[in-house]
């Protein structure tokens, strides 16, 4: 048998997930909680086998709750339950400690699908959402906006003088930031970091 707890702040998306799992064969839901707090307190009483967890809720978010169960309870699996879609709450979840990411968008098909799954110790992710795969999608959250947006014009193919004359900044100052940068993300030199800002395609 799965036990499965729903934290999602919307009661009728709860209802919902609940009326399509209530038949399933193998699934039980033993608790609903409209934010982060309540979550923690019905895994406390009864750990469930799997959580599906919503990212923004109200007193605890997602994240922050996500962490806590991991560290209290490592046999209870988180699998987020959102409408984000962007790579960093895909990172910070699955750095949290989810084994599976899903939007709210899609089919309740999906979501059994990955309770099932995350349930046999695998992990499942939406099709619609990108990982971010290496550690080096993870290192780009510690630039800083301005080496950020620097690195978006690398990938443009601008020189240091073109991105100095563009953000009306010195080019020392330019080249300053590309040494950061490559010291940061662990490169080897001016040529990986241009390599590493076309193959990561910077959307800025």
């Amino acid at each position: 048998m799965i036990t499965v707890a729903i934290a999602e702040d919307h009661q009728a998306l709860i209802d919902g997930i609940r009326s399509y799992l209530e038949y399933e064969e193998g699934i039980r839901i033993v608790g609903h909680a409209n934010d982060g707090e309540q979550l923690l307190e019905i895994v406390r009483k009864r750990p469930p086998n799997i959580v599906l967890c919503d990212i923004r809720m109200p007193k605890t978010d997602g994240i922050a709750a996500t962490k806590i169960l991991q560290k209290e309870y490592p046999e209870t699996k988180v699998i987020a339950f959102t409408m984000f879609d962007q790579e960093e709450a895909v990172r910070q979840m699955l750095d949290a400690g989810a084994k599976g990411y899903i939007l709210k968008n899609s089919s309740l098909q999906i979501v059994l699908e990955a309770i099932r799954t995350v349930a046999q110790g695998k992990t499942y992710f939406d099709k619609k959402i990108h990982l971010p795969v290496t550690e080096k999608n993870k290192s780009k959250s510690i630039l800083s906006t301005r080496e950020k947006e620097i690195l978006g014009l690398i990938a443009r193919g601008k020189t240091s003088h073109e991105i100095a004359d563009q953000l009306f900044i010195g080019k020392s100052t330019v080249d300053t930031h590309r040494k950061n940068m490559i010291r940061k993300l662990g490169l080897s030199g001016a040529g990986e970091l241009l390599r590493y800002a076309m193959e990561k395609k910077y959307d800025f």
